[in-house]
């Protein structure tokens, strides 16, 4: 019997650091830990990022080499310490277990099996999966290539860099109940930047109706965090995906609690079927 999971969760880089100190947010690394437990998966991006502040403190410089090359050296120096300060705000009773994870995971249907049965086992086993995407590893060409070979065969395609689509990927792989996307705005706004016009609710009664919905938001829709995300567009196109297989979407604020995103105590949007 499949394991059933109650909830996938990923959290932006942005929203797990202070910019303006150069220093992990540690009140966000606190609130969440006191939340996961067996039976949630959490996808967390913030490697790199915090790779490159602590690169920075310990140097007074940063790296200016290859741009692709310092990504890979800063996401290879923070993954150790974003697994560290998840270890320590989550409950000493309950294991974490890191899980990296690349394209070839899910675009292969062995390597994908692979994956589903490590996760089923982490929550038998009373532990959380930690999953980020293996940036130390990832040639960014050599990916490329694999992908367009992929699509011209006409294979189904994941690419999982952005790790929205890896979220959206796993909570497809174990059909998760709830899929809650943290980030650093209240949800999906109609007008960019004003929280005034939050979309509180992207609900259809099928498929299709959800499909019209998203595609009419996704045209207001323009920007990013940061360099290198892909904003809320590409947002709600993973959510399509995961709400076309039953899983609720949650978009929301990483500085609220997972519980209160869940229950709609807060500000957030909601995608799915009715």
């Amino acid at each position: 019997m499949s394991y059933q999971f109650e909830l996938v969760g990923k959290i932006g880089s942005m929203a797990l650091i202070r910019p303006e100190d150069h220093d992990m947010n540690y009140n966000i690394f606190s609130r969440l830990g006191a939340e996961l437990r067996p039976g949630m998966i959490w996808v967390t991006s913030g490697a790199t990022e915090i790779g490159r502040l602590d690169y920075l403190k310990r140097t007074g410089c940063e790296l200016c080499g290859d741009p692709e090359q310092d990504k890979a050296d800063y996401a290879a120096q923070g993954q150790a310490i974003l697994m560290q300060t998840y270890r320590q705000f989550v409950p000493p009773e309950y294991g974490i277990r890191q899980i990296l994870v690349e394209h070839t995971h899910f675009n292969d249907p062995e390597k994908r099996e692979h994956i589903r049965t490590l996760l089923e086992r982490a929550a038998r086993q009373k532990t959380i999966p930690i999953v980020n995407y293996n940036d130390p590893v990832s040639d960014e060409e050599n990916r490329k290539m694999e992908l367009a070979a992929r699509r011209m065969a006409g294979a189904e395609v994941h690419e999982c860099v952005d790790n929205d689509e890896t979220a959206a990927v796993i909570a497809n792989l174990v059909h998760a109940k709830t899929l809650v996307l943290m980030t650093s705005t209240e949800g999906i706004y109609r007008a960019p930047g004003d929280p005034e016009t939050l979309v509180r609710d992207v609900m259809g009664r099928d498929v299709e109706e959800l499909k019209q919905q998203i595609r009419t938001l996704q045209e207001s829709c323009v920007g990013v965090s940061r360099a290198g995300a892909n904003g809320a567009r590409a947002k709600l196109e993973y959510a399509l995906q995961s709400a076309k297989n039953g899983t609720t979407v949650i978009i929301g604020h990483a500085r609220h609690r997972i519980s209160d995103l869940v229950e709609g105590r807060v500000p957030c949007t909601r995608i799915g079927i009715q």
